[in-house]
């Protein structure tokens, strides 16, 4: 078959050795197959870093297609949603003087993008398979809320989004709670697949013994956040809790590791100084570089804001994989209950600064809960996590579309 993957938002494009994105593993994957022709389309701005790619890398046995895109400052923006659109229309055309591919496989978001992918495979009779990676409008709901006038702005949004997913041939998700939203509308698939982002654990695992730049003082517990320093991780909730520990409970022997960049990175070091706690900012890293840190780390914490749309998002699974004991303030029930199912953390009540202390303490005290905990968090990485092991239920899906 011929299998066009469209993706938006692929990370570096420049370097496909080091590129850990979803897309471009599930490229791979078919290529390899020998059974089918693949291209991937994508854009030239980089969401992470706010600028245009100055090339782009070859990736063996896929061909790489790039639209251009404007670009925007912001993730919250009118400029995002008029650059979407000039990729969408793009991309549009692009697809319309290339030869018929036999699927469409389509990351959603964003809507702008996959609503152009959706019209083109109903004109032109092409199967249209979605990934949901993000719910929209509800992720910029969190960041805008406004009562009622919200739900009035973002109305067109979410109707833009259900016509997506109702013309969907099949639908695979980053997780059982975005599949069961598209279920919602969408009356053509008896049901869909959830298949966690992962990652490649072989791949995981030779990195965990490469050096790191930071020295771990003896006896010190490294607790960690990996991600996007943005509106929807409460980081300034973590801080005031590890205050609590630091100066109140005399608890000297902490220190947040923080990896990641993003639109309130200063406003959260600016909170670490005020509070006078030990915390350090990493900055954005390679893969290779995240994840021995992470694997010298001791403690994971997954604090995301009250109301957020997110479900089973990147971190959690590379939290996994490196088998570390989690501090979860997530609301989603699907990632609480597999927190409380497979016995590999804490679940905390969102918000309670009070409650994320008494957990935090309780992990770095107890060693060997610490470790029994990490051993099972590590399991759910090699069951539900592990690509190799999840990601052809993605192939089947495409090779019986």
């Amino acid at each position: 078959m011929d299998i066009v993957i469209v993706a938006q938002y692929l990370r570096d494009i420049e370097n496909f050795e080091g590129n850990n994105s979803r897309f471009v593993y599930l490229a791979k994957l078919l290529a390899e197959s020998g059974k089918h022709t693949v291209e991937i389309v994508t854009s030239d701005f980089s969401h992470g870093k706010k600028e245009h790619f100055a090339k782009t890398g070859c990736l063996e046995g896929v061909t790489v297609t790039v639209c251009h895109e404007s670009g925007y400052p912001k993730n919250v923006c009118l400029k995002r949603f008029i650059s979407h659109r000039g990729l969408a229309k793009n991309i549009r055309e692009y697809l319309r003087g290339r030869k018929k591919p036999d699927v469409l496989y389509v990351a959603v978001p964003s809507l702008a993008v996959a609503q152009v992918c959706a019209e083109y495979c109903t004109s032109s009779h092409v199967r249209f398979v979605i990934d949901v990676q993000d719910l929209w409008p509800e992720a910029f709901q969190m960041v805008v809320n406004i009562p009622f006038v919200s739900d009035v702005g973002f109305f067109p949004m979410k109707m833009q989004a259900n016509r997506i997913y109702a013309v969907a041939d099949e639908i695979i998700g980053v997780s059982q709670t975005y599949v069961n939203r598209v279920l919602k509308v969408n009356r053509k698939c008896a049901q869909g697949h959830s298949v966690y982002l992962g990652t490649r654990l072989e791949k995981f695992d030779s990195l965990r013994q490469e050096p790191i730049p930071y020295k771990k003082q003896e006896g010190e517990c490294w607790i960690v956040y990996v991600g996007t320093l943005g509106h929807s991780y409460d980081l300034t909730c973590v801080m005031n809790a590890l205050n609590i520990l630091y100066h109140q409970r005399e608890m000297h022997n902490i220190r947040f590791m923080v990896m990641g960049d993003g639109p309130l990175r200063q406003k959260f070091q600016q909170h670490a100084d005020l509070l006078n706690i030990p915390v350090t900012f990493t900055g954005m890293l390679s893969y290779d570089q995240m994840v021995p840190l992470l694997c010298a780390c001791d403690i994971a914490v997954n604090p995301i804001m009250h109301g957020a749309a997110q479900s089973i998002i990147n971190k959690v699974g590379d939290y996994a994989a490196a088998g570390l004991p989690v501090v979860n303030t997530q609301e989603c029930p699907e990632y609480r209950h597999l927190v409380t199912s497979y016995n590999m953390g804490i679940n905390c009540t969102n918000g309670d600064v009070e409650e994320l202390a008494d957990a935090f303490e309780h992990l770095v005290r107890n060693s060997e809960l610490r470790e029994e905990m990490g051993q099972n968090n590590r399991r759910l990485a090699e069951e539900r996590f592990d690509r190799a092991a999840t990601y052809p239920v993605i192939v089947n899906v495409i090779n019986n579309v």
